[in-house]
């Protein structure tokens, strides 16, 4: 597997975007999940994706299996992250056991694979697109922003690392992610999260706290 993309909960509208884009990232387009109740803002990498995600219609968002509108709105004190694999060419399944989920905004004959932890929210949501690939890959027409002004320039997520008060009981299928060494999960007080970038040979860090539970390491 490859990891695909992390979504954030924010407040509506994802106002802390605003940090990011002063930092110097350049954000891309935002998206709307019809049918499920949330919405994105989106800022991209050539191997990766990083979502400011929120919902804006829970009853709507409630109709939808995936537990996405409890994880909003606990977000403060449970695990505000989603995590997003994709296919790799030594592996096309995910490492952790799933069922398929039908969103209302995908054709019929596309699911999104997802971890069977999802009623979990001490943990991150682990799901898995069969059709996931790199954002610098995207088709001419599909083409994100992935230069941006940040210097030394980021381009590539080459880890993550999760936070976690919980980390004493991991499910199941966090156990078998963590066991691909694709993400580490360490005990803290809070729940937080870092990327590293570009093998992290600067030997830079920044957060974004308090605004986003967020780290970067490059």
């Amino acid at each position: 597997m490859e990891l695909d993309h992390l979504f954030i909960c924010t407040a509506i509208d994802a106002p802390a975007a605003k940090t990011l884009r002063e930092f110097g990232l350049v954000e891309g387009t935002p998206n709307t999940h019809l049918g499920q109740g949330s919405a994105n803002r989106r800022f991209f990498f050539r191997n990766f994706m990083l979502e400011l995600l929120w919902v804006h219609d829970v009853e709507e968002a409630r109709t939808q299996p995936i537990h996405l509108a409890d994880r909003w709105l606990q977000r403060h004190t449970h695990c505000p992250f989603g995590l997003c694999l994709r296919p790799s060419a030594s592996r096309q399944t995910p490492a952790f056991p799933t069922w398929d989920y039908h969103p209302p905004y995908l054709p019929s004959h596309l699911s999104i694979q997802v971890g069977d932890n999802i009623a979990n929210l001490a943990e991150p949501m682990l799901f898995f697109l069969a059709f996931g690939h790199r954002p610098d890959r995207n088709l001419p027409e599909k083409q994100q922003p992935l230069d941006h002004h940040h210097r030394p320039s980021l381009q590539e997520v080459t880890r993550i690392a999760f936070t976690s008060p919980s980390f004493n009981a991991p499910s199941a299928a966090l156990q078998a992610l963590i066991a691909t060494q694709l993400i580490t999960v360490e005990p803290g007080d809070r729940h937080e999260v870092t990327l590293g970038f570009d093998h992290e040979t600067q030997g830079q860090q920044t957060h974004f706290f308090p605004h986003l539970p967020l780290r970067f390491s490059w």
